[in-house]
C-alpha cells in the first residue's frame, strides 16, 4: 500500500499565510518521518538503538525495510506518468532525508540504489522497459546499478564487461563486483561493452530481470563486508556467456554514455541534498550533548568555542541545502546548465558536510568514537557519510566533469544580467515537469546560478556588498585563468591547476545559491532566514575557503539562537525547517 502525504493546511498563527507548497504545515512531521517515530526512544523498534544494533550485526533492520514497503518508497523513484511520485527533484531530495537521518545503509539500499538504477531507464528506455521497471519499484522491489567494473572504476569507457550479439540475444561475459543489492534486486541496470572500437559509442545499457538470468551461466559472488554502512549488501556476479534478450538494451546500442551523462545529473543533485539528513542527526547529537554536559561550571553549549563551532556547522548545512536545492530546481528550469551544476553539487556538498562534521566532533570529544550509548549514532554516521558521498561519482570524477565545460560557461561571467531567474531560487515557486531526456550533455547558456553575485551587487550594501565584490573579483580571475589554459588542461586529463579552478568555481556557485535563495524567497516564514546575518556568515566562510575576503569577518555565534530553538522544538536544520518526529 502506498501511503500518500496528507492534505497540507496550516492553522491560524504566525505562519497562517503559508498554506501550500514547501513551507506548508511546518509543525507537522513529514509522513515518512512520523512513521519512523522518535529516534531517541529506546523502545522504538525504528529508533537509533535498533539501527545501531542492526549495524553491529551487519544486517539491514527488518523493521525498517517493512516500514519502507508499507510506505511505498519505491514510488518516489517512479515518474508520475508511470504511477509514481517522482515529480520534483527538490522534493525528492527532501523526501529521502528521513532515511539518511536514521541509517546510511537503509538510505543507500532502498534510496540511492533504486534512484541510480532506475533513472537511466526513465531517460532512454522504451515504453515496455519503463513499465516493467515501474512495476518492480511500485511493487516494493529493488533495482541494482551495475555500471562500473572493479578494474576500471569510474572510468566506464574502459569497462571490459561485454555483451556480444548472438542472433536475437546477447551473451554477457565478465564480472560485476561491489554492487549494492546485486544479490537481492529484482531488476538490474547494467553497463556492457558492445563494440571493441574505442570511443563513446562502444557501450550500451541493459535492463535485466534478475529472475530470468540462467543459473547455469551466472555465479553469485561472496558479499563484501565494509567498515562503514555495514548493513549494505555489496556483492557481485560472474557472467559466463549468459544469454539475455537483445531487447534488454536501453536507448539503443552504443548510447550508454550519453544516456548516463543525462541521467546522473538527477542523482548528483538529489543524493547530496538527501545526505543533509545524516548531518542533521550528527549536529543534533552534538547539540544535545553540549546542552547536557557541564564543563568549567557551565554547559558546553555556553562556551564560546563550542558555540562558534555549532553555529558554523549549521550555517554550512544551510549552504549545502541552498546549493543542492537550487541545482535540483535547475533540472526543471535550466536543463542546459545542469551538466555543470550537478557535478559541482556532487563535489562540494559532501566536502562541506564532512568538514562540518569533523569540526563538531571536536565538541563531542572522545564520545565521537563510541559505538554504544546516547552519542553512538554520531560515529555510525561519521563512518557512513563518506560512503554515501562516493555513490557512483567521487570528488575527482565530478571535478573532471566540470573542467571541459568551464571555457564555454566562463565567457558569460560578469556580463549583463542573464535574465530573470527568481524561480530558480524561490523555494516555494512552482516548477515545470521534470523532463529528463531534455537534459543537455554539455552545459551552455548564461550562468544563472552564479549571476546574483554580480547582477544583485548594486542592491546590496555593507558586508554583503563587500562579499559580492570579492566573488566578482574571483570570477574575473577564474575567467582569465580558464582562458589561459592549455588545450590538454581543458580535458579530464588536465593537471592539478585545472582541478583547483573547478573546485573554486564550485564554491562561487554555492555563494550564488545562498545569495539567490535569500533574495528571491520572500515567502520564507522563518525570521532567522529572512535576516542577512546567516548570509553574511555563509558568504564569508565560502570566501575564506578560496582565500578571499580575509579582512572580512562575521559574528561567530550568529546561528546559535536559531540552532538551539530548532533543537528544542524538534525542527530540521535546513532551509525549510519542518518539524521532525
Amino acid at each position: 500500500m502506498i501511503m500518500s502525504p496528507p492534505e497540507r493546511t496550516v492553522a491560524e498563527g504566525p505562519r497562517a499565510a503559508v498554506t501550500t507548497g514547501v513551507f506548508a504545515d511546518l509543525d507537522t512531521p513529514d509522513p515518512l518521518e512520523a512513521a519512523f517515530g522518535d529516534p531517541l526512544d529506546a523502545a522504538n523498534p525504528l529508533g537509533f538503538a535498533a539501527f545501531l544494533d542492526a549495524d553491529e550485526r551487519g544486517d539491514l533492520l527488518p523493521a525498517g525495510e517493512r516500514l519502507l514497503d508499507r510506505y511505498g518508497l519505491g514510488a518516489e523513484f517512479v515518474p508520475l506518468a508511470l504511477g509514481g511520485r517522482l515529480d520534483r527533484a527538490d522534493r525528492l531530495g527532501r523526501a529521502l532525508r528521513p532515511l539518511f537521518r536514521r541509517d546510511g545503509a537503509l538510505a543507500l539500499g532502498h534510496g540511492a540504489s533504486n534512484l541510480v538504477g532506475g533513472v537511466n531507464v526513465w531517460v532512454a528506455g522504451d515504453g515496455a522497459q519503463q513499465r516493467r521497471l515501474a512495476d518492480v519499484l511500485l511493487g516494493g522491489g529493488r533495482v541494482a546499478a551495475a555500471y562500473t567494473d572493479t578494474e576500471t572504476g569510474n572510468d566506464v569507457t574502459g569497462s571490459r564487461f561485454t555483451a556480444r550479439r548472438d542472433g536475437d540475444r546477447l551473451l554477457l561475459r565478465g564480472r560485476k563486483e561491489i554492487v549494492n543489492n546485486l544479490g537481492r534486486a529484482e531488476a538490474i541496470t547494467l553497463l556492457a561493452r558492445t563494440d571493441d572500437a574505442p570511443g563513446s559509442r562502444s557501450h550500451s545499457l541493459l535492463l535485466l530481470d534478475r529472475a530470468g538470468l540462467s543459473r547455469d551461466h551466472v555465479d553469485l559472488l561472496p558479499r563484501y563486508r565494509t567498515a562503514a554502512v555495514r548493513a549494505m549488501y555489496l556483492g557481485g556476479m560472474a557472467f559466463r556467456d549468459c544469454p539475455v534478450p537483445a531487447s534488454s538494451v536501453v536507448g539503443g546500442t552504443g548510447t550508454a554514455l550519453e544516456t548516463m551523462l543525462r541521467a546522473f545529473q538527477l542523482t548528483r543533485s538529489v543524493l547530496p541534498a538527501a545526505t543533509i539528513g545524516g548531518m542533521d542527526t550528527q549536529l543534533r547529537t552534538v547539540v544535545r550533548f553540549a546542552l547536557d554536559r557541564r564543563l568549567y561550571g557551565r554547559a558546553v553549549a555556553d562556551l564560546p568555542h563550542a558555540r562558534a563551532v555549532l553555529s558554523d556547522a549549521f550555517v554550512d548545512a544551510l549552504v549545502c541545502d541552498s546549493l543542492a536545492t537550487v541545482a535540483c530546481r535547475a533540472l526543471h528550469l535550466h536543463p542546459r546548465l545542469t551538466p555543470l551544476y550537478a557535478a559541482a553539487v556532487k563535489y562540494l556538498v559532501p566536502v562541506l558536510l564532512r568538514e562540518a562534521v569533523d569540526e563538531v566532533g571536536v565538541v563531542l570529544g572522545a564520545r565521537s568514537f563510541l559505538r554504544s550509548g546516547p552519542e553512538a549514532v554520531f560515529q555510525k554516521h561519521l563512518r557512513d557519510l563518506p560512503v554515501a558521498a562516493l555513490v557512483h561519482a567521487g570528488a575527482s570524477v565530478c571535478l573532471a566533469t566540470m573542467i571541459p565545460q568551464l571555457a564555454r560557461i566562463s565567457r558569460g561571467w560578469l556580463a549583463d544580467g542573464p535574465g530573470e531567474a527568481s524561480a530558480l531560487f524561490r523555494l516555494d515557486a512552482p516548477l515545470p515537469p521534470l523532463d529528463l531526456p531534455a537534459l543537455a550533455i554539455v552545459a551552455s547558456g548564461p550562468d544563472v546560478l552564479a549571476a546574483p553575485l554580480w547582477t544583485a551587487r548594486e542592491r546590496l550594501d555593507g558586508p554583503l556588498r563587500a562579499l559580492a565584490d570579492e566573488f566578482v573579483a574571483e570570477l574575473a580571475d577564474l575567467r582569465a585563468a580558464v582562458a589561459g589554459l592549455a588545450p590538454r588542461d581543458r580535458t579530464p586529463l588536465a593537471g592539478p591547476g585545472s582541478f583547483d579552478l573547478a573546485a573554486r568555481y564550485a564554491v562561487v556557485l554555492a555563494a550564488g545559491a545562498v545569495l539567490g535563495v535569500w533574495l528571491h524567497t520572500p515567502g520564507q516564514p522563518n525570521a532567522f532566514l529572512r535576516d542577512e546575518g546567516w548570509v553574511v556568515a555563509a558568504l564569508t566562510r565560502l570566501a575564506h575557503r578560496i582565500g578571499r575576503g580575509e579582512a572580512l569577518s562575521y559574528p561567530r555565534e550568529v546561528a546559535v539562537p536559531e540552532l538551539l530553538a530548532r533543537h528544542d522544538s524538534g525542527h530540521a536544520f535546513d532551509l525549510v525547517g519542518r518539524r521532525l518526529a
